[in-house]
């Protein structure tokens, strides 16, 4: 019994370490093994990593705003996001925002999203959402609700983000995918420590702001499986990168509009 449950952990524990070294840039131990099933389990713990991710940035903008004005620590805070997670999401949402502006057909945008390049789309994607995380988390820092901010935002939009796996298919040109042991629906289980994991944060919101939250992010993510089933019928990494990207900025959006209706 003490050896399965000895087993287990150190099972689980691989399982944490492969999700981070796979969502972000955050070091993890030379011993972890990978193989395709193992990464397909590590994502119940896609919402860890936003955790691990939102708790170092705010453990930076602590020391740097006492020496700092509050929108240079920002612009300091959006840098460091980009080096922590290799800016995985950024390029999804750049990609998505070129194949479906770009593409004519399904195979048209499926083989933009393969493309190395930048087009005018993802540039101005880029440009909307940088801006956009700029400000609000201004906002955010000179009312004092970074920490609310980013420790719902950073694990809830991950989570919403690869829930879209359950219910769309997988889209791609070919078969063999780095996106492919990702691309299968979790167990109820998986589902229950992705979410439970990735919306623990609103247990300590007001309720007018918990349920806009929750409302807002089940609307989003509704419209956003119609659009990904619109240009590619399904989904692809690029296009959950895309919808982690959105959905934060939508929970940044709906929190900041709740301070400002309460106060």
């Amino acid at each position: 019994m003490t050896t399965n449950i000895i087993n287990q952990g150190k099972h689980h524990w691989n399982l944490l370490l492969l999700a981070i070294s796979f969502f972000s840039r955050l070091p993890v131990a030379q011993y972890t093994q990978y193989s395709d099933a193992n990464m397909h389990s590590a994502t119940r713990y896609f919402s860890v990593v936003g955790w691990l991710i939102a708790v170092t940035l705010l453990f930076i903008y602590t020391i740097l705003a006492t020496f700092l004005p509050t929108e240079i620590t920002i612009l300091v805070l959006i840098i460091a996001n980009l080096l922590l997670t290799g800016a995985l999401h950024e390029d999804g949402l750049a990609d998505t925002a070129d194949a479906f502006g770009g593409g004519f057909d399904k195979t048209a945008k499926l083989s933009i999203m393969k493309d190395s390049r930048l087009g005018t789309y993802g540039v101005c994607a880029l440009i909307g959402a940088y801006l956009s995380k700029f400000l609000l988390l201004v906002a955010f820092a000179q009312t004092e609700q970074l920490a609310t901010a980013l420790f719902i935002a950073y694990p809830l939009s991950r989570a919403l983000a690869f829930s879209h796996v359950q219910h769309l298919p997988y889209a791609s040109l070919s078969e063999s995918s780095k996106s492919s042991p990702l691309a299968k629906p979790l167990s109820i289980q998986a589902l229950w420590t992705l979410f439970g994991v990735g919306a623990v944060a609103l247990l300590f919101l007001h309720p007018l702001p918990l349920l806009c939250v929750l409302c807002g992010c089940l609307l989003s993510r509704k419209l956003l499986q119609r659009w990904m089933l619109k240009h590619i019928q399904g989904f692809t990494g690029d296009t959950l990168g895309a919808a982690q990207q959105i959905q934060e900025m939508l929970i940044y959006t709906i929190l900041l509009a709740n301070i400002q209706y309460l106060n």
